[in-house]
Parts: structure tokens; C-alpha cells; sequence
């Protein structure tokens, strides 16, 4: 009898850790029926030529809950592997949601997450009011990957709370009703709950967001009871407060099945060494907890083709042409002298240019370079040409004809401290925040980024630990045990990926949002297939029009 997919040539790459080996993989429906040597024929065959085959990767952190309206192909990731992600981090959920406060978590999104206000109203069908009613809805869009939820603190509290659950202590009763309502949440399917602490994320007049300042008392509420119902815990901490921070989360894991956190690397060896001992304490004493972080610099994105550069009365107006006219202006010696002594003379020009050490120029070809040291920086590079550094930023997008980007590196700046957190059984490489601050960064492409320099260029990992930390360890956070490895009986998420040519590549700027609003999109080489539930959704890295996904609930 014919399989319905029969992948030929493998090396398969199981997802547990466990030395590669060469074979063949069976798929029937959406599940893997053989592993190994396969005698019969496929109804269809990849011949994989001895390319990698690996489980589908999983994305711990995404805020694609809007973007899912309208873009149930889900890219960036579905370009880079991703078969599974995780909606709902970082406390920011459009449910539980009553019809009068649709605007103000909309709102709310902008500002944290800087997705329009005006595509997430007019994109999402807001056909629901519990949490349980919105993952039914998202199983209406048939999204092409697998999507799962966390519900998120800011939602639930201002459902109890309503204004007051901005700025005030909840009463023990209202405590109750969160920590309800989130275990609630949970049997209806959301895989656990998420919080912001971070006083950077804020509502549009500026203050923290609901849950931001809540007391331990209200956290650990929560926490038991997510954690009766069989959920997670998701923190983003006040990275001001570290060990704080962490000593809280040590506390909520007390009472769930496991907590997860971004984490930042910090370029501090002694904060890292203490963070390091700390987690590990924690996992010492029974507590399931790990950290998420960006496997590189994360941050900004600009360059003539976005409107991401200086600001002063030139560059401004530069920033309110079209891109041939921009560049038609910088060829303008005149126009170049005039951008330059502006910022020259500009009150905060010393600090302008000293932020340039963070700049990074890209390239103009067909993939980034994420990796240049310090020696490589913007400011680096004017300093030995004896330039101001936009004098620099000028030279090189004319020598590029105005392609090249630059990449302003917010965190996770010194990839010697990323490679040696990201080397502990603990932090794994993730965070890409996928579906949020569309229009200024772009991070979705970190599992390409795991495998093209981590393990291909600098062998930090081997193929099996790469791909063991973004498919089986995410799994079982999630507690998914029919996916994240490949054997007989998992379901059929899967890559195919010529890990000699997998790579990111540049990010571009486009208008596709609703109400032609604009976001980076990042496409990816070297991934000969992407499999999800049985389905080929991505072919030579393009996109089948398949959509396979399912969502994943809470199995209590």
C-alpha cells in the first residue's frame, strides 16, 4: 500500500538530541507511519538528497494574534521553519475582551507592540468574548501552521477591573476573580497565561500597562491557579530589577507546571554568571523554568528604503520622498552638506553620534550580516574614514545605490555573551516576536539564524542540539508529546533544509497590512520543504497555498 508522502534520502535529525542517521520518513494523514528504511512507494516523494530533515520548528514568542486576521500564512515564520507558534506573549491578548473594550486593548497593542490600532480593528473579526471563543475563531481563519494561545494579564484584569486595573492594587476579591478567569481561560484551551512587568510597555496616554505594577499576592494567585487548570506562566520582567524579578518567577513556577521568560543577555559577566546560578538553583529544586532570547543583536531596522533615519529639518524632508527622489537628492552635494551640518550642529549631535556605535550596516546582498564586531559599527567605520558617521550612513547607501540597511542593535549586543547564555540548559534561542513593531524591526528569522551561524559558521552547536532546542524542548513546555521529535506515530511537522545554504534574507519594507499600513517581511533560503499535519506548506522556500494548521489546546 502507497504512503501518502514518502521523504527518500534523509538525514534525520530526530529532534532529541540523538545522532543523525540516514533514512527515509512515511507520512499518512497528518502522522508519521515510517522512520527508517521504507520499502513502499509515496503517493508523493521528496527526494531530499541527503538534506536534513528535522521536526517543524517552534516559535515561543509571537504576537501574531492580530496579524493572523488577515494574514493566516503567518509570515515571516512560515518562511523559517516554524510549524508551531505560540500567540499571546508578553500579557497583551485581545480576549477576554466585552465589546466596549475592543478599542482600548486595540489601543494598547499599538503602543506595546506597535501593530496599527486601525488594521487590528478593521482586520480581526472580534467574534468572540472569552478567551476559548478567540482561539475558535482563529481555528475559522485555518491558519497554515499550528497556532496555541496564552492569555494575557493586561486582558484578563481589565475584565475584572475595568479603568481601575491600570494603576491600582486589586482587591482580594478581584484577585480571585483574575486568577479565575485566567484558569478559566486555560480549560478553554489557552496553554497558560502571560505578564508584563516591563515598565517600558505602556497604554497611549503613557501609562504601564494593566498587571505591570501587580503585587506578588495577585501573581501567585494566578499562578496556582493556572497552574491547577494545567497551564504555564509567561513573564517579561523589569529588566531594571533583575534578580527581583527572577525571584518572582521562581515563586509562580512553585505553583505551575513550568515558567517561561525573556530574557536579555546581559553584557555584564557577573549578572550573567548570578543569572545563570539562579535558574539553575530553581531547576535544582523541581522548578521548571527557561528563558527565551534572540540567538543574535535585536533591534531597529533603517535605511533609504524605510523611513528609519536622523531627524532634523533635511533629513525629514528626505524622509517625505519616495525612494528614487531620495536618492536622487543624496546625489546632490548641496542637499548631502546640508544633512550633515544639520546634525553637526543639532543640540544633541555628540549623542547622536555616539549612538552610532550600535549601528551596524548590513550589506546590500542577498543576505544580512548579523555578526560584524565592534570594529564594525557605523561609528567605527567613519572614525577610520575621518567622516561624521552620516557622512558614512550617505557613502555607503550611495555605493549601494540605496539598498543597504543598517541594523540598530537595541539588546543582546555582544554575541560572545548571547553565545555563552544561549549555551546553558536553560535559555533557549527564540524571542523573535513575530506580528509585533512590524514597521521598525524584524526577528522572525532567529531559527535560520540558529542553524546558518550557530551551528553551520561557528559551530556553537551541532545540528542535533540546534534543532533539539527549537522543536523537543519547546514541545514539552507546551506539553505536546505528539510533536517536537520525529518517530513513528508524531505528527507530521517536519523540514526539509539544505543546512549548507539555509540563510536569512535582507528584510524588506512592504505596504500589505490593512489600510496599506507597513512591516518587514524577511524571506529565507535552503528549505527545501516545510511539512505541517501531513501537508507540504512551503516548497523550495516558497509557499504551497497549503494551510494545515491546527490549534493546539491546553490539555489540561
Amino acid at each position: 500500500m502507497a504512503h501518502d508522502l514518502v521523504i527518500r534520502n534523509a538525514h534525520i535529525v530526530d529532534g532529541t538530541g540523538a545522532a543523525a542517521f540516514p533514512g527515509d520518513v512515511a507520512i499518512d494523514g497528518d502522522t508519521i507511519t515510517g522512520l527508517g528504511a521504507v520499502d513502499e512507494e509515496g503517493r508523493e516523494e521528496i527526494d531530499a538528497g541527503g538534506n536534513a530533515v528535522t521536526p517543524g520548528f517552534i516559535d515561543m514568542h509571537t504576537h501574531l494574534d492580530a496579524q493572523i486576521g488577515w494574514d493566516p500564512d503567518l509570515t515571516s515564520v512560515t518562511w523559517h521553519g516554524v510549524t508551531t507558534a505560540l500567540l499571546g506573549n508578553c500579557g497583551v491578548t485581545f480576549a477576554p475582551c466585552r465589546p466596549e473594550d475592543r478599542e482600548f486593548l486595540a489601543g494598547m497593542m499599538e503602543t506595546v507592540e506597535d501593530i496599527p490600532k486601525k488594521a487590528i480593528m478593521s482586520g480581526l473579526p472580534w467574534d468572540w468574548a472569552s478567551y476559548g471563543g478567540y482561539l475558535d475563531s482563529v481555528e475559522r481563519l485555518s491558519p497554515m501552521i499550528n497556532v496555541a494561545g496564552l492569555v494575557g494579564h493586561c486582558a484578563t484584569r481589565f475584565y475584572v477591573m475595568g479603568e481601575r486595573s491600570v494603576e491600582e492594587p486589586a482587591t482580594p476579591d478581584e484577585i480571585r476573580q483574575i486568577a479565575e478567569l485566567a484558569a478559566q481561560s486555560v480549560r478553554e484551551g489557552a496553554v497558560g497565561f502571560s505578564t508584563s512587568r516591563a515598565s517600558v510597555h505602556k497604554l497611549p496616554d503613557g501609562r504601564c500597562v494593566p498587571g505591570t505594577y501587580a503585587e506578588r499576592e495577585e501573581l501567585m494567585a494566578i499562578a496556582a491557579a493556572v497552574g491547577d487548570a494545567g497551564g504555564i506562566m509567561q513573564t517579561v520582567m523589569e529588566f531594571s530589577k533583575p534578580d527581583e524579578e527572577m525571584a518572582l518567577i521562581g515563586d509562580e513556577a512553585a505553583f505551575c507546571r513550568a515558567a517561561i521568560f525573556s530574557e536579555v543577555c546581559s553584557p555584564s559577566a557577573e549578572q550573567r554568571k548570578r543569572r545563570d546560578e539562579t535558574v539553575k538553583r530553581f531547576r535544582a529544586e523541581g522548578k521548571d523554568i527557561t528563558g527565551f532570547t534572540v540567538p543574535r543583536s535585536a533591534g531597529g531596522v533603517g535605511g533609504l528604503t524605510t523611513p528609519h533615519f536622523w531627524h532634523s529639518p533635511s533629513w525629514n524632508k528626505l524622509r517625505g520622498m519616495d525612494f528614487e527622489r531620495r536618492l536622487e537628492a543624496l546625489r546632490e552635494e548641496a542637499f548631502r552638506r546640508q544633512l550633515v551640518t544639520e546634525l553637526e550642529n543639532h543640540e544633541h549631535a555628540k549623542q547622536a553620534a555616539e549612538q552610532t556605535r550600535t549601528w551596524y550596516p548590513m550589506g546590500a546582498g542577498e543576505h544580512p550580516d548579523y555578526t560584524g564586531g565592534a570594529e564594525e559599527s557605523l561609528f567605527a567605520i567613519a572614525k577610520r574614514a575621518g567622516e561624521h558617521p552620516a557622512e558614512t550612513w550617505i557613502r555607503l547607501t550611495l555605493e549601494s545605490e540605496g539598498k543597504v540597511l543598517f541594523h540598530h542593535r537595541v539588546f543582546n549586543h555582544d554575541l560572545d555573551a548571547v553565545a555563552e547564555t544561549i549555551s546553558t540548559d536553560w535559555a533557549m534561542p527564540g524571542l523573535g516576536d513575530a506580528g509585533a513593531h512590524v514597521s521598525g524591526m524584524i526577528d522572525a528569522g532567529w531559527a535560520t539564524f540558529v542553524l546558518s551561524h550557530w551551528y553551520r559558521d561557528a559551530g556553537l552547536y551541532s545540528l542535533e542540539e540546534a534543532v533539539r532546542r527549537m522543536t523537543s524542548v519547546p514541545a514539552a513546555i507546551l506539553d505536546l508529546p505528539d510533536r517536537g521529535t520525529l518517530a513513528v506515530g508524531q505528527k507530521a511537522d517536519l523540514n526539509v533544509i539544505d543546512t549548507d545554504k539555509v540563510a536569512e534574507c535582507q528584510p524588506r519594507l512592504v505596504n500589505d497590512f490593512p489600510h496599506g499600513a507597513p512591516r518587514f517581511i524577511q524571506r529565507a533560503v535552503g528549505y527545501q520543504a516545510t511539512i505541517c499535519n501531513g501537508e507540504v506548506i512551503l516548497r523550495d522556500d516558497e509557499h504551497t497555498g497549503a494551510h494545515a494548521g491546527k490549534v493546539l489546546r491546553n490539555r489540561g
